[in-house]
Formats: structure tokens, C-alpha cells, sequence
């Protein structure tokens, strides 16, 4: 399914606080941060020359998360500069002044962190992001997972330190859980999605993934014609959509927010004119993006930059995981999840579609930037869907990838 987004909100100016989150200036920042983490590594940006041959567009540039901090996923980028944000501002007001990054593992601030919990609810990537970021700087971190998250991607959690807490139901149900017991115990909830009244620690959390989108406009050789991001509760989508919008002005790119159509909360948002919660339905093989309400603020910022919303399948999903696995031509081989090809999915459907490819004016002219937000981030699941184990494709990798890294 597509829809144009026909909000009353639609091509108004982003508000003030959503522009400063998502700022140049903002962005500059977490880059900064990074330079203090471990394993911290652009990752790479690979063209698809191959299949945009086959699809009748220009060219296609894929930023791939596999990498990212050792953890797998662009949400790497999130919740644990969220958590280390919240360790320092919480350091400077107990000492009486501002606290910088350059400090984190000083004893003062180490024994300020050694106080704190952090709390989340997530499907797998974002708790893992959490919890590395409390054993980062000395935090205790609790995690809650609902009965959909697999026990690969539990212990991978778990492996950081956090304790981990089972909840009954699905996502949205831990996300709930996780507010009430944070609050009876004094717990910081660092949640990648926001409702009334929490909305500032979302904001950091979107704000981290603007590190991404500066490093693919740095790598692109021009600014991309037209994006395709999946979205769960809309977070990544709407940080790359402000981001860009923010840097390119008038040059922004057209902008696509892809879902499963089995979790399809922002597309139903956009078709109500309203946030909505979607019922809960069958599960999704995109399970990082199984998410059925959205998050408030993400919403604010979609409502005015997303230029559409689009549904794909399950088969959807699975093909581009094999395509990747297995490319064509000078086309490299690349690890994605079953999350991790949605926006591909997404633009394939949209060039294969005549009334879509024409509502988005995609021609053999256009530029499109999709996200691989994550790699084999559950390896058994991932050789299950496509024939192989990860180890296998990243092997093709290495003999293909240097040519096709931008």
C-alpha cells in the first residue's frame, strides 16, 4: 500500500525543538562523542549499480549498519549516547558544573554513573544500545523484552550486564511495563519512542542517529534524489528525514517512510490524520520494526517532511536479505537483517509499481538513498530466512565490497 501525505502539517517548517535536536550543530556533537567509543568506525556506503539497472533508476546508495559500534545496528548510535548524555548532565549538577565527554571515566563521574539505572523496552537492538551504554559508564541497566524477542538477541543483551525482564505481550506492552516499574523504583527510562510528557530522551535518542546521515552525505557523490527508510515507531525515519531537510533545504530529497504491512502504525497515523495505535496482529519476519503505536515526536517531524507512506511484505522483506546475500553483477554482497532491507524493499516496490513510481516521480534520473539499519543480529533466524550462515556472505563480501564502498 502507498499513501502521499496529505497532513495539514505537511512541507510546514520543523518545530523549534525538533530542529535543534536534529541540527547540524546537534549533529557535530554525537560525532564528537564518538570519538571517545570504542570500535567507533564510519561505516561504509556501497552503490548497487546492478540493480538499479533493473529498476530503472539512476543510481542506488546503500548505507550498511552491520558494523556500527559492534553491535550490529545503526541503533548503536542512540541509546547509549542517550545514556551517556544523561550520565554527564546528571554528573554536572552534582558537582555544580558542566561536565564534558572528555571526563566520563573520571572517578567523579564514574561514581555518579555507579548510582543511576537505566531502563528500556525493546525488540533487540535498541536494549542492546542501552545496555551498553550504562556498562560503558558504569550504570546499571534493565532491559524488558516482550515474549516475541528471540534468546539469541536476549543474551545478547545481557552479555552487557543488564538485567533482563520478560513481559508478557508485545512491544508495546514492555514499553508500558517499563514506565511503571521505572517509576516505582527510580529507574531513568531511555525509550526510542515518546508519549505525552516524555519526549526529551526520544529526542537524544533520534539525535544520535544523525551521526549516520551527516557520514552518508560525506560519502554520497551527490545528495540523494530520493530516500527510503523503514520505520518501527518512526525514530530513525524521522531523524534522517529532519537531518537532511535541515541540511539540503530546498534540495531535500523526497522522502518515503516504509513498513511491514503487519505493523503498520505510522501509515495508519498518516491515513488518520491523528497518532493512532494499530491493533495487535500477526507477528512480522521484520521484527525490529514491529511496532504498533508511534512515537509522538517522530510523528511531528514525519507529519511535515515524510512526502509518503508504504507498506511491504513479508516476502518483500526476505527477497532482499537473499538479494543482498547474493548480488548481482558489481553488486556487493551485504548482511541484512530482517529488518535491515525494508527501505529496499520498499524503493523495489515502489519502481516495480507504475502509479507509485509516477506519484514519486522516480525516473532513470533519480538518486536513491536506502539504510541496511542492521546485519545478522539474530544469525540463526538470518541463515534460517536465507540458506546461509552470515559468515558465508560476509566472506563474498570482503572479495566485492572495496570496489562498491563509496
Amino acid at each position: 500500500m502507498f499513501l502521499r501525505n496529505r497532513h495539514s502539517d505537511y512541507c510546514e517548517t520543523l518545530d523549534p525543538l525538533d530542529a535543534e535536536i536534529l541540527s547540524v550543530k546537534a549533529a557535530e556533537e554525537v560525532e564528537r562523542y564518538l570519538v571517545y567509543r570504542d570500535n567507533h568506525a564510519p561505516t561504509p556506503l556501497h552503490a548497487l549499480p546492478a540493480l538499479a539497472a533493473e529498476l530503472g533508476v539512476g543510481t542506488i546508495h546503500i548505507k550498511d549498519e552491520g558494523s556500527r559500534l559492534g553491535l550490529g545496528s545503526f541503533k548503536a548510535l542512540g541509546g547509549s549516547y542517550a545514556v551517556i548524555r544523561l550520565v554527564l548532565e546528571e554528573a554536572g549538577r552534582r558537582l555544580g558544573r558542566p561536565v564534558d565527554i572528555a571526563e566520563l571515566h573520571t572517578p567523579e563521574v564514574r561514581a555518579v554513573a555507579a548510582g543511576m539505572t537505566v531502563a528500556c523496552a525493546t525488540d533487540g537492538n535498541h536494549g542492546r544500545s542501552v545496555a551498553q551504554g550504562a556498562q560503558l559508564v558504569g550504570a546499571r541497566a534493565a532491559i524488558f523484552v516482550h515474549s516475541g524477542v528471540s534468546n539469541e538477541r536476549v543474551a545478547a543483551i545481557a552479555r552487557f550486564g543488564a538485567q533482563m525482564i520478560r513481559v508478557e505481550g508485545t512491544y508495546d506492552d514492555s514499553v508500558a511495563e517499563a514506565a511503571r516499574v521505572a517509576a516505582e523504583r527510580g529507574w531513568i527510562v531511555v525509550s526510542d519512542t515518546s508519549w505525552p510528557g516524555y519526549e526529551r530522551i526520544p529526542g537524544l535518542v533520534m539525535q544520535g542517529y544523525t551521526a549516520m546521515v551527516r557520514e552518508a552525505l560525506r560519502q554520497l557523490p551527490e545528495p540523494p534524489t530520493h530516500v527510503f527508510v523503514q520505520a518501527g515507531v518512526g525514530g530513525v525515519a524521522a531523524a534522517a528525514a529532519g537531518h537532511l531537510a535541515l541540511v539540503l533545504g530546498d534540495r531535500r530529497p523526497t522522502f518515503v517512510v516504509v513498513e511491514p504491512a503487519r505493523a503498520a502504525c505510522l501509515f495508519e497515523t498518516a491515513r488518520a490524520g491523528r497518532p493512532v495505535k494499530i491493533e495487535h496482529g500477526e507477528p512480522t519476519v521484520m521484527a525490529m520494526l514491529e511496532c504498533y503505536e508511534p512515537s509522538l515526536v517522530a510523528w511531528r517531524v514525519l507529519s511535515r517532511l515524510a512526502d509518503g507512506f508504504m507498506t511491504v511484505d513479508e516476502d518483500d522483506a526476505v527477497a532482499v536479505m537473499n538479494r543482498l546475500a547474493r548480488p548481482v553483477g558489481n553488486d556487493p554482497a551485504i548482511v541484512a537483517g530482517e529488518s535491515g532491507g525494508a527501505g529496499l524493499a520498499g524503493l523495489i516496490r515502489a519502481a516495480a509499481d507504475s502509479a507509485i513510481r509516477s506519484a514519486l516521480h522516480l525516473d532513470d534520473a533519480s538518486r536513491a538513498f536506502v539504510i541496511n539499519t542492521e546485519g545478522a543480529t539474530d544469525p540463526a533466524r538470518y541463515a534460517d530466512l536465507v540458506g546461509m550462515p552470515p559468515e558465508a556472505v560476509a566472506h563474498a563480501k570482503g572479495s566485492k565490497a572495496l570496489g562498491a564502498t563509496a
